[in-house]
């Protein structure tokens, strides 16, 4: 007779609510395993899911393989060291043609921008073609060790310079800034102090790409308010115009931004006439 069953009833009890909790404490952390799979594939699937719907509203793009070009800067990298050419191979799968005397750059007015040209055909963002589309307004990362995109738990924009979102932005609006061509315009913001700041992409990377050999004007769209604190003598734009090369002209309008929803507004209006 095996001593097992000398054992008095509650240490036996006992033996067997240990095994039963370990068991129990086993299963819970498959399970917890299976759930957070299970959560990080539908944050990349939904993630992608976005992408590529975003790229198919444009024609004559293989967007599964844009897509690939994307996710390999990325995925299973430390989501601070992803540097600018890990974006490469993106810029490569989605080139976009050029549209010489319509290309807008903003600093400061996104939102201004873009209600602009969702309902006026005048002008071209880098967020109104395939490099920035795809993107706008998403945040993503990868981690070391996985192959998945997480879109929570990422380092945001000041965390680290070279971030994943930051690396993108700064990698697209270099793209866009060296095809700029014919005359372009720049919308920058009134209502600030420094109008052109040297930090922005903007002035960080777009202008220091502008080429006079394809780039004839930059025509500064300065949106200003009834509370505006700057104009077109502002110190910050006379930085801007040293920065430019040798060969392409500035110039600064001031315009109500009443003005420019007006024209937003006003499909008969030219293009020309909004300012």
């Amino acid at each position: 007779m095996g001593k097992g069953e000398y054992l008095p009833l509650e240490k036996r009890r006992l033996r067997r609510c240990l095994i039963f909790g370990v068991v129990a404490v086993l299963l819970l952390i498959v399970v917890l395993a299976v759930v957070l799979g299970l959560t990080l594939r539908q944050q990349t699937d939904d993630f992608k899911t976005t992408f590529i719907s975003r790229c198919e509203e444009f024609k004559g793009y293989d967007c599964q393989k844009i897509w690939g070009a994307f996710e390999q800067a990325y995925v299973g990298r430390d989501p601070c060291k992803v540097p600018t050419e890990a974006y490469d191979p993106f810029i490569a799968a989605a080139p976009f043609k050029p549209a010489c005397n319509r290309m807008m750059f903003w600093s400061k007015t996104k939102d201004m921008v873009h209600d602009f040209t969702e309902k006026r055909d005048c002008f071209v963002t880098l967020e109104d073609t395939v490099l920035g589309s795809v993107a706008d307004g998403l945040t993503w990362c990868g981690k070391e060790g996985s192959s998945e995109t997480f879109t929570t738990g990422c380092p945001g924009w000041t965390d680290c310079e070279n971030n994943t979102v930051r690396s993108f932005w700064n990698r697209a609006s270099a793209a866009f800034a060296e095809a700029a061509c014919g005359d372009v315009t720049a919308m920058l913001n009134g209502s600030i102090t420094t109008p052109f700041s040297p930090l922005s992409i903007f002035g960080s990377v777009e202008v220091k790409r502008f080429n006079s050999t394809r780039m004839r004007n930059l025509n500064v769209v300065l949106v200003t308010q009834k509370n505006s604190v700057s104009n077109c003598t502002n110190a910050s734009l006379k930085d801007l115009q040293k920065e430019l090369e040798e060969g392409i002209k500035y110039n600064c309008k001031e315009v109500t931004e009443a003005q420019i929803e007006d024209c937003s507004s006003d499909p008969a209006k030219p293009c020309g006439a909004c300012w």
